[in-house]
């Protein structure tokens, strides 16, 4: 071939190939015929960098009909959850998944990223498809010139210089589950008129990346419709001064638009004044506790107010969130001395700001006592930690928090999004999320601690 010709050649297949700002895709699933303008995508298309999207856990099958509808007449279903990922810049994006089975019922669960639930057991019946929007944030690791985010080793993997999880990877991951899931095809595009909630905080917010672990953060996506779209930013192990002083801080604000909101959780580490910190290797200095202490009515108060006034500052709306509840593991009993003064310096860091506040801690009080001892530690891991049980009741305790706190972004709460801490629900037995696979986490260096 011509070297200008052989050029010529590359640079359309980069053009076909690589994410380009504002680009949208569109998907065309299944092995039957591809709808015009739509990319065919079969189930044996595992995930290939080049081509910039596929399949990251293969799929176990798909099913096509003769005469159909070329995006709903065929789709792709499994046995098991799968994963499927797109390559793209950091943003918003509006997503559109139509699902369903044209010759049968179907029951699809989709999560994005790191497990965040953004819809539950959609049931199709006989012969119907279901075209149904979300939006989804992703981010990357670019920071202003001459900084950089300082991450923990259950984030990015120093060796290779490459991300553990799907947070801070340059794709998009939806994750396929349920009885019967069935997706027959899906849109991707940039949203450009989207209202991010930033979540900042720490373990018990982020974006957990297996079972049995879940938090509020990642099922609050459940709760909320568009043009809202939910950007947790929150990191295990962090602290208020923490947040700031591995930069996590510096990323919000570069990202933040007027309008935007910034729902702000920590507590539940802030309280350890000496030790080291399981997510930093023995010899890392960000893991050392003495370094990021805050005394609950002192430097911590000033510290969210601080944040808050800060948000201000830059057009959007900070929302103060106080730390949950623990509870005693064994028995199940509340432990609210366990926090000690954490939530009513959350409280007093509002006023002081002039902010919102959700009081997360009086309202999972509530829940807990409504749901009794049994029930209680079945919503926790280990007494600090909700699983994905608790995390979904929690996150309805946000949404109830939002609309009580009269935040304008309570207009796009859910319909069914209304909660009772003193009648929850669903029950623990009526919980029914299908759980995801179990995933490798690596240890920090020095692991197991002695």
């Amino acid at each position: 071939m011509h070297p200008k010709s052989l050029l010529a050649a590359t640079v359309l297949a980069l053009t076909l190939t690589l994410p380009l700002r504002g680009q949208s895709w569109r998907f065309d699933f299944g092995p039957g015929p591809v709808a015009d303008g739509w990319m065919g995508v079969t189930p044996d298309m595992a995930y290939d960098a080049a081509r910039g999207y596929g399949f990251d856990v293969m799929p176990t099958r798909a099913t096509s009909l003769r005469g159909g509808d070329p995006v709903t007449g065929d789709f792709i279903t499994s046995d098991g959850p799968f994963k499927f990922s797109v390559r793209l810049p950091e943003g918003n994006y509006r997503v559109t998944v139509i699902l369903g089975d044209p010759q049968g019922t179907s029951c699809t669960t989709v999560k994005a990223e790191e497990r965040r639930l953004m819809l539950e057991r959609v049931r199709t019946d006989q012969g119907e498809t279901r075209r149904i929007d979300f939006g989804v944030n992703i981010r990357h690791r670019t920071l202003s010139q001459g900084n950089a985010i300082k991450f923990d080793v259950r984030e990015w993997d120093p060796a290779t210089d490459l991300p553990v999880t799907n947070t801070w990877d340059d794709r998009l991951t939806l994750t396929f589950s349920d009885e019967h899931p069935c997706v027959c095809a899906l849109k991707i595009a940039p949203m450009d008129d989207a209202v991010t909630l930033f979540l900042i905080g720490d373990s018990t917010v982020t974006d957990q990346v297996t079972e049995p672990y879940g938090t509020w953060g990642q099922h609050l996506t459940r709760w909320l419709r568009l043009p809202v779209v939910v950007a947790n930013h929150a990191e295990s192990g962090q602290t208020a001064k923490g947040f700031r002083f591995q930069r996590r801080w510096d990323k919000v604000m570069e990202l933040i638009q007027p309008g935007d909101y910034v729902f702000i959780q920590f507590g539940h580490n802030d309280l350890n004044s000496r030790g080291h910190d399981a997510m930093w290797a023995l010899d890392d200095a960000a893991g050392d506790w003495v370094r990021t202490y805050s005394e609950a009515l002192k430097d911590y108060k000033w510290e969210l107010a601080m944040d808050a006034l800060e948000v201000k500052r830059h057009g959007g709306i900070p929302v103060i969130v106080s730390p949950m509840t623990k509870i005693d593991i064994r028995t199940g009993a509340l432990n609210t001395a366990g926090l000690g003064d954490y939530p009513q310096g959350a409280r007093e860091a509002a006023a002081l700001a002039e902010c919102a506040f959700i009081d997360l801690n009086a309202m999972s009080v509530k829940l807990m006592q409504s749901l009794g001892p049994e029930a209680s530690r079945k919503a926790y891991v280990d007494g600090l930690h909700t699983n994905t049980y608790g995390g979904y009741l929690l996150a309805r305790c946000i949404a109830e928090g939002i609309r009580e706190a009269g935040l304008p972004v309570a207009e796009y709460l859910t319909d069914d999004a209304r909660f009772d801490t003193a009648r929850p629900a669903p029950l623990p037995d009526a919980y029914d999320i299908p759980a995801d696979p179990p995933v490798r986490v690596p240890d920090p260096p020095g692991w197991p601690r002695r």
